[in-house]
């Protein structure tokens, strides 16, 4: 048992920086408050003990404002940043290293007994405000968006937002590969590019690298093409690119960009 307290304890300064020492996160962090009740709760649960369980979350609920009902199954290293107004229905099921930010639910969408609420598996995060609602899985690695309203199974590894929740398509590596390599050619350090939750900016950016690169490329076909012709027009250098305009766009003050 002690072990598991250490475990999660440990958690909390994986994931929160303003975390400063142990004694802070055991008596400031209601997150850590309402998991321990929690498995109080589910312990009498499982054996039976229905009634007393549910005192004991009604208990936790009261004193941290994070209602998680006793039947939820939880896993390892499970953290609540925040916690207020979270709740967890009966049947969900939670993996290990998952993160929940303040009012996030995770709900149900029938009536009927059974299984009804979701399943997050390993290394999930979902942002403040999301409601998660149905008996679906969302997979190892993957992030719900704040204020999402996801109703949908949501694949490992993507990334769901808005109302109704949707997954974003991610670049694959190799079209992630050539955004960054014409970024760099132009001394231009694109803040949204290879982000897993990119915004409207960072896509349109991303679109204008891939045309960049397109450009680009024909313009290397022409200068070849032109130069198997005999002319001598494609052999002209460009025009350089000065430090002073790149200052604050390239990562450091003396890396200079790309020719």
């Amino acid at each position: 048992m002690f072990e598991r307290m250490r475990e999660d304890i440990q958690s909390v300064f994986h994931r929160d920086p303003a975390a400063r020492n142990a004694f802070e996160v055991v008596t400031c962090y209601p997150g850590l408050h309402a998991l321990w009740l929690h498995r109080m709760a589910h312990a009498l649960w499982v054996a039976g003990w229905k009634w007393l369980a549910r005192m004991v979350s009604n208990l936790g609920r009261w004193m941290t404002g994070i209602e998680i009902h006793p039947g939820a199954k939880i896993g390892r290293r499970f953290f609540i940043d925040h916690g207020m107004g979270i709740v967890i229905g009966e049947t969900a099921e939670i993996g290990n290293d998952v993160t929940l930010y303040q009012g996030v639910t995770l709900g149900g969408t029938s009536w009927n007994k059974g299984k009804r609420h979701p399943t997050l598996e390993d290394g999930v995060v979902v942002g403040a405000g999301a409601k998660v609602l149905g008996p679906f899985t969302v997979g190892a690695g993957a992030k719900i968006g704040s204020n999402a309203v996801v109703t949908k199974e949501v694949p490992a590894g993507a990334t769901a937002v808005g109302i109704p929740g949707r997954v974003i398509a991610k670049p694959d590596g190799e079209q992630q590969a050539k955004r960054q390599a014409i970024a760099e050619k132009f001394g231009f350090d694109a803040y949204g590019v290879g982000q897993d939750m990119p915004d409207p900016v960072s896509r349109a950016i991303g679109q204008l690298l891939d045309h960049l690169q397109a450009v680009d490329a024909r313009l290397e076909g022409m200068c070849g093409a032109l130069k198997s012709l005999g002319s001598d027009y494609c052999a002209k250098d460009l025009p350089q690119l000065r430090d002073e305009d790149f200052v604050g766009v390239c990562k450091e003050q003396d890396e200079k960009p790309a020719a």
